[in-house]
């Protein structure tokens, strides 16, 4: 778990981490019995591959660039090392990943200062492929490009409580194509289990949410960005659960500013045919765009202090607004919060945090989606 938010200099400079130079003595102890607490993941019934993960964990941890098996193997194991059997554990082996991810949960859950005050973090992150052959590759979004590439997409879910930041679940994303009979022998080779079957990214997103949650993962709140906060559905499914969420969403996003009529129309006299069963919009309110109410006269912007960066005080001018909006054909009241991002360019979100919720707390969980991007670049970069 990245404990500090410091990202230039050498990579293994301890002042990097935020580590006084005494510290370096007791890392390798400690390293050690990080991986002593995980061993037992990555035993089956009948292999212990406990080994091949400390190979493979010092190699991440201990070299800068080149880190691929064969190298990691020669660097740590010995000159003689080709690097298949740690291919092998990695790509074939049986042990389960599931096991590694409950085991950080449990981390954290047993941890004090965790146990209130965390954040759910939803997020994808997306890596670019020569060709279709990988586990879900195809021609999809690739946000860290910004354009549509050959790539294979995880979908993430990362836990944030102040100076901790760290993935909690993942799925990969396999794109509808993966699932027509003529993919068949390809989901074979790669290892798709045979039960699995299509998912949006959204609906992996709930399933992992719901996933930590049976485990007793303590968090107050998830935020996600706009290709999650779009679904109503999801949001919807949130809320029914108790869960605060301040989800991203377009600026098109149509909302209303006072509460309608909402409802099933009642059969007009004399009516003839199938009637109306579905509820609607009964007054004469009409929706706005939330990037209309950015100049609305009673929209007050008004600065506060969210965290520290690298460029100073994070404190960019917010506005709230209690607004209505159609979530799976109800009416639902929720917080609409726009940021004048750097005075720049404005994002929206919409949560269903509680209508006495102060500012200051409306605009840190605004932000807080930052630290989901850290956990995916420490973990591809730094580590690889």
């Amino acid at each position: 778990m990245p404990m500090s938010n410091k990202t230039s200099g050498d990579i293994c400079a301890p002042e990097r981490w935020g580590l006084p130079p005494e510290a370096i003595a007791s890392l390798g102890k400690r390293l050690w019995d990080f991986w002593d607490r995980y061993r037992d993941c990555f035993k089956t019934k009948t292999h212990e591959s406990a080994g091949h993960a400390w190979t493979y964990l010092r190699g991440l941890l201990g070299m800068k660039n080149e880190r691929n098996f064969a190298n990691i193997a020669r660097r740590v194991t010995g000159p003689e090392e080709d690097g298949q059997n740690l291919q092998q554990f990695v790509s074939d082996s049986p042990w389960i990943a599931q096991a590694g991810i409950q085991q950080v949960q449990r981390e954290i859950t047993a941890t004090p200062g965790l146990q209130h005050g965390g954040v759910l973090l939803l997020d994808e992150s997306a890596d670019e492929k020569a060709g279709p052959k990988s586990a879900g590759a195809g021609r999809q979004h690739n946000g860290r490009l910004g354009k549509i590439e050959m790539s294979q997409v995880g979908v993430f879910l990362a836990f944030y409580k102040e100076v901790v930041w760290t993935w909690v679940d993942g799925e990969l994303f396999l794109p509808k194509h993966w699932f027509t009979p003529e993919m068949a022998s390809e989901r074979k080779r790669v290892g798709v289990p045979e039960e699995r079957q299509f998912a949006t990214k959204i609906e992996l997103g709930w399933r992992m949410i719901q996933r930590v949650q049976a485990h007793g993962l303590p968090f107050e709140a998830v935020a996600c960005d706009d290709l999650y906060g779009r679904s109503g559905c999801l949001r919807h499914q949130m809320d029914q659960a108790g869960i605060i969420y301040m989800a991203e969403v377009p600026e098109d996003t149509r909302i209303y500013l006072t509460k309608p009529d909402f409802g099933v129309p009642p059969p007009t006299p004399g009516q003839v045919g199938r009637f109306p069963t579905r509820p609607r919009v009964l007054s004469e309110d009409r929706p706005v765009e939330a990037r209309q109410v950015t100049t609305l006269p009673d929209t007050h912007f008004q600065r506060f202090p969210v965290r520290s960066t690298e460029r100073g005080e994070l404190d960019d001018p917010f506005a709230m607004r209690r607004i209505w909006t159609i979530r799976e054909d109800e009416l639902a009241e929720e917080w609409l919060v726009i940021r004048h991002e750097y005075d720049q360019r404005y994002t929206y979100a919409l949560s269903n945090a509680p209508a006495d919720t102060s500012p200051e707390r409306l605009a840190w969980l605004k932000c807080v989606r930052h630290f989901v991007d850290r956990a995916n670049q420490d973990a591809k970069s730094e580590t690889g």
